[in-house]
């Protein structure tokens, strides 16, 4: 399903987030010490490579709602942006962290003239935040932020699953209609 809002394209798919070879930039939902880990931080840290944990290493740690941006390495695309969400239950307030991750992911876009940004839907593997307020909280996030991007032209969501890629595109017809 794809959607076009003040000139950018806002997308949902299902698929691999490290395999999004005509993104500019996928967002890594991070642990604090942005290491290869489960879900989707293993799959992007195996892709991209040993490079990336070597250029994480400085980074971290890192706090819930805190991006921070490195190259690609082996990955198809240029950048990943790694975003810290907040453990559902443990990290307070749970909605304005995350909505932090999605807001903070876009500012290092638009600051690094990144055009194109892929998102797996944070914190909702280990990290436990119900699916149906993360895509909610994502998608209200990033329709307050798109009248204002200038370099950002596609936002896409790379959804592991039908159940996640359907609660995503139920979010985007509700807002974006």
């Amino acid at each position: 399903m794809e959607k076009i809002l003040s000139g950018v394209v806002l997308e949902c798919v299902e698929g691999d987030i490290a395999a999004q070879a005509d993104m500019t930039a996928v967002v890594n939902a991070a642990n604090a010490q942005l290491r290869m880990g489960g879900g989707v931080a293993g799959a992007i840290h195996r892709a991209a490579g040993p490079g990336l944990e070597a250029e994480c290493r400085p980074l971290a740690p890192i706090r819930p709602g805190e991006a921070v941006l490195t190259g690609g390495h082996r990955l198809p695309n240029r950048y990943v942006i790694h975003c810290l969400g907040p453990v559902w239950g443990k990290d307070r307030p749970e909605k304005e962290l995350l909505a932090s991750c999605y807001r903070r992911a876009l500012e290092l876009a638009e600051e690094h003239g990144i055009d194109s940004v892929a998102f797996p839907a944070i914190s909702t593997g280990i990290f436990g935040y119900p699916l149906d307020e993360a895509a909610g909280t994502a998608l209200e996030t990033i329709r307050e932020i798109i009248p204002g991007l200038r370099k950002v032209k596609r936002i896409r969501f790379v959804l592991h699953g039908r159940e996640a890629l359907s609660v995503h595109e139920k979010h985007l017809e509700k807002l974006f209609g």
